[in-house]
């Protein structure tokens, strides 16, 4: 099926009638699912989403059906981000509406980024005030919801170290040695008691920000310019029920959120709590050894190129392993 008949078809089936369609274009920018923008004879966006038939991590099962809850929830939260138009039953297609905006890049000025920070701070800590019913993924892919967090995340740690061994991924230290050094932190999972909403994927490309027009200009003044704005936050497929901590390791991809100082300035001002002893320390050396094993993982899967694969071995591998040597330390 081409993908115009295709959009037409996901169209009528959320209750938009197919003849609104006036263009289909591909979008650049996913790193898994095929995503696509429907434009309708008014103006009106929308984005289109089809899961790979390919393989796949384990957790990357029924992706969009988690994505589909983010959306409902951060709508709840009032929170800017895409809203759920549709999800097919085979969970294989998403259509929401298109958030303003343009992915966050190097363009703004330090004042600029640092609004945006405070302001993303906020956002993320009204996410964390949603509750949900049990610890773990939404879609299942790695069993049931957990009643407890140390059950659900020690489990998804369990499934990359087990995709590692699968897809014989590359990994800067043995599995068996990283699994070892991992469990030795695993009591402090049970501080976390409430399982709340978690993003986990907050990294700028995700992050869409919205541009003010240019200010009109007459004889006798020029209007102030408009300041840059949060457009929506988008692509919640790896939402999960869990410890808010979990959310600050993609916000401060590679780096530490702890020098995020208008970040977390907003994060505080809206409710968010940001303490940082040291068993919060210990949780989040774990969150970041789980993301940075993803991305390491999944490059075998996702058949990436030589670059892209440098990238991962010469930057996020010092990563994980700084991560691991921190839970070392802290627990020997």
């Amino acid at each position: 099926m081409d993908s115009w008949k295709r959009a037409r078809g996901i169209l009528d089936g959320a209750g938009i009638p197919p003849e609104r369609l006036a263009r289909v274009r591909p979008l650049s920018g996913g790193t898994y699912n095929t995503v696509e923008e429907l434009v309708l004879t008014d103006g009106s966006r929308c984005v289109l989403k089809t899961a790979p038939d390919a393989p796949g991590l384990r957790y990357e099962s029924r992706l969009l059906v988690s994505e589909a809850e983010f959306y409902r929830r951060a709508e709840e939260a009032g929170v800017p981000a895409p809203r759920l138009l549709a999800l097919d039953d085979d969970n294989t297609t998403l259509l929401m509406t298109a958030c303003p905006g343009t992915p966050w890049d190097g363009s703004l000025t330090e004042a600029e980024q640092t609004g945006l920070r405070t302001e993303l701070g906020g956002q993320v800590a009204a996410l964390h005030r949603v509750t949900g019913p049990a610890f773990g993924y939404p879609s299942g892919a790695l069993g049931p919801l957990a009643a407890d967090w140390r059950t659900a995340f020690t489990g998804m740690l369990d499934a990359v170290l087990d995709d590692a061994r699968r897809f014989a991924a590359w990994l800067p230290r043995p599995a068996a040695e990283i699994e070892r050094g991992l469990r030795a932190a695993y009591d402090v999972l049970d501080e976390v008691t409430v399982p709340a909403l978690v993003h986990f994927d907050l990294w700028r490309g995700n992050v869409l920000v919205e541009r003010p027009a240019e200010p009109e200009r007459s004889a006798e003044s020029v209007r102030p310019a408009a300041p840059v704005r949060i457009g929506g936050l988008i692509d919640g497929e790896r939402m999960l029920w869990g410890d808010p901590l979990a959310d600050f390791v993609s916000l401060a991809l590679l780096g530490n959120i702890r020098n995020d100082e208008a970040f977390l300035a907003g994060y505080r001002e809206a409710g968010g709590r940001t303490g940082f002893d040291p068993p919060a320390l210990l949780r989040l050396a774990l969150y970041r050894a789980y993301l940075y094993l993803i991305m390491l993982v999944e490059t075998v899967p996702r058949k990436m190129g030589e670059d892209a694969l440098r990238w991962r071995e010469e930057e996020v591998a010092p990563q994980l392993v700084g991560a691991l040597d921190e839970i070392r330390k802290a627990t020997s």
